[in-house]
């Protein structure tokens, strides 16, 4: 017994060395790089040929190093709100969206929130932004004139704005509000019991905006639920799982977090007593749903109580909290991955390992592992959140993405809404014959241009034929395929109409009724929504899904 216990002690004593020689040797290489790093700034701020400024390059050195990281380990400065804004999805300023005009080189507004300061300043969308407090904004990028536009709630400043069709510019002062963006923009009964709500990300009280739009769609009748998170790229983790707990019993597990440091390890179970436990809900998910949204999705997938339809979520599984810094910088740093309630992670991307091109690798699914939700359904990790109903998504045209990036169709609705005074309600409004004809017009008149990949796919296979030879026997095909390929402006827009008009009626309902107005209209041509009501529609389908 005596020589068995010197023998393990022995070991582990050996271990104990080899755990403080690693600790030195890590230890030791972190002083080396440092004092290197120091000594190389001292070098340049010596030598340079010009003079270097200190915030400015010491901060591309930082933001180097938190890039070979991961994309969510970020330094913020001192003078940098844009972590509160995240945090508590709010800012002072005047509650508008704002985008850069590439023929004005200016900012312009993109939409007003409703009620906003801006919006009760009377500016519409188009409205380029010409000086704020009488300083030129020709030229400056958004982030810069965001900062101009946003301070302390209360104080003032005058913007002046001019309007298409107006030879003088217009000029008003505008009082800072606290700016709460609004990540609930819609919800209504969609069908006499089926309620629908978008929610858009995760801050302070939005547990409580949801808790209080489930109760008055309850009270209207909504006998069930559908939870659009599409495009939704998380936030507070502490909401989402308060918004699980409206719909999961008190005392749940929804998620659990797995860290280095033991401190970065916690379990979050529901608090509260839910607000309903049995109305049949749909999820419904996208390659955008992210982080919360897919601890949201993947809690209430794992726990039996909701239908999740769509395409496979984004596979965010990391999870950042916030240290503070010397002179009032922050860094949210990424500290634990994140355990949904089957006991599965659903990170996609390794970044500590990258691909040749520089991309993050991400898990196949072939060496994905199995899991089960409550009821014993198969569920996987990696990957994101897989759908138990899965929509392909619409395959479209590129000229759709030059369109949506350009000033061209931008400047089209500006124009639209100039000379229409009023169009038809949200979800109903549709273009006529002659309007879209007047769009395609103007789109032409406007000079705009696009990028067909077929033509490059084209060039390419020229290039390769051509290095390896072939390019003489296949002379004659390639021309032929390139006439074929050969189409025009005129011919697309009207080829693409349906894929197109979305974007233009989408852009238009905005601007009349609102980003909730946008929210409506868009449901009206919306494939995955539509698969919601029907498996909502069909008790038997609805439960044969969750297996019950």
């Amino acid at each position: 017994m005596k020589r068995r216990f010197r023998l393990v002690l022995v070991a582990c004593m050996c271990s104990l060395c080899a755990w403080a020689q690693k600790t030195e040797n890590h230890n030791g290489s972190i002083a080396r790089n440092l004092e290197t790093f120091n000594e190389i700034y001292r070098q340049l701020d010596l030598m340079y040929m010009d003079s270097l400024n200190a915030d400015t390059v010491i901060g591309w050195g930082i933001n180097a190093m938190l890039n070979s990281v991961d994309p969510y380990t970020v330094y913020y400065p001192e003078d940098d709100d844009e972590l509160m804004v995240m945090a508590q999805g709010k800012y002072a300023g005047m509650g508008s969206i704002i985008r850069f005009h590439k023929k004005e080189d200016r900012t312009v507004i993109s939409e007003p929130y409703k009620g906003s300061p801006s919006d009760l300043a009377g500016l519409k969308a188009g409205d380029v932004i010409l000086s704020v407090d009488d300083k030129d904004t020709k030229g400056m990028a958004v982030s810069t004139v965001s900062n101009l536009l946003r301070g302390e709630a209360g104080t003032t400043f005058k913007l002046k704005v001019q309007r298409k069709g107006e030879k003088e510019p217009r000029t008003v002062t505008i009082t800072r509000q606290t700016i709460t963006i609004p990540h609930v923009p819609y919800y209504g009964m969609v069908r006499e019991d089926v309620g629908y709500l978008l929610l858009t990300g995760f801050s302070e009280t939005d547990a409580q905006q949801v808790r209080a739009a489930v109760m008055d769609m309850k009270g209207q009748g909504a006998k069930s639920l559908v939870l659009d998170l599409r495009g939704n790229p998380g936030g507070a983790l502490d909401e989402s799982v308060d918004i699980a707990n409206l719909f999961l019993p008190k005392g749940t597990k929804v998620v659990y977090t797995k860290g280095k440091k033991s401190a970065a390890n916690r379990e979050y179970y529901t608090r509260l007593e839910p607000i309903d436990t049995i109305m049949p809900i749909v999820v419904m998910v996208d390659g955008g749903s992210a982080s919360a949204a897919e601890i949201l999705s993947g809690s209430l997938q794992d726990m039996d109580r909701a239908v999740i339809v769509g395409a496979r979520t984004y596979g965010k599984g990391i999870v950042q909290s916030i240290r503070e810094l010397p002179y009032g910088g922050n860094l949210k740093i990424t500290t634990s991955r994140y355990y949904i309630p089957s006991g599965r992670c659903i990170q996609a991307y390794d970044y500590r390992h990258l691909n040749p091109d520089g991309s993050a690798k991400s898990l196949p699914d072939s060496l994905t592992q199995l899991f089960h939700t409550k009821g014993g359904r198969e569920v996987r990790d990696g990957g994101g959140i897989k759908p138990d109903v899965v929509m392909e998504q619409d395959t479209l045209p590129t000229i759709i993405y030059d369109l949506a990036a350009s000033d061209a169709l931008f400047d089209y609705c500006t124009h639209y809404a100039q000379s229409h005074p009023t169009i038809a309600p949200a979800g109903q409004f549709r273009m006529t014959d002659a309007e879209y004809e007047e769009f395609v017009q103007f789109i032409k008149d406007a000079g705009f241009t696009y990028n067909r990949r077929s033509d490059e796919v084209l060039k390419l296979l020229r290039e390769m034929a051509k290095r390896e030879g072939y390019l003489d026997n296949c002379q004659t095909e390639l021309e032929a395929l390139e006439a074929k390929l050969n189409g025009d402006l005129d011919a697309d827009l009207r080829r693409f109409r349906k894929d197109i008009e979305p974007y233009i009626a989408d852009d238009l309902v905005r601007r009349y009724y609102y980003e909730s107005g946008g929210c409506r209209q868009q449901l009206a041509k919306d494939k995955v929504f539509d698969k919601a009501l029907e498996i909502l529609a069909d008790p038997s389908a609805y439960r044969r899904i969750l297996g019950k």
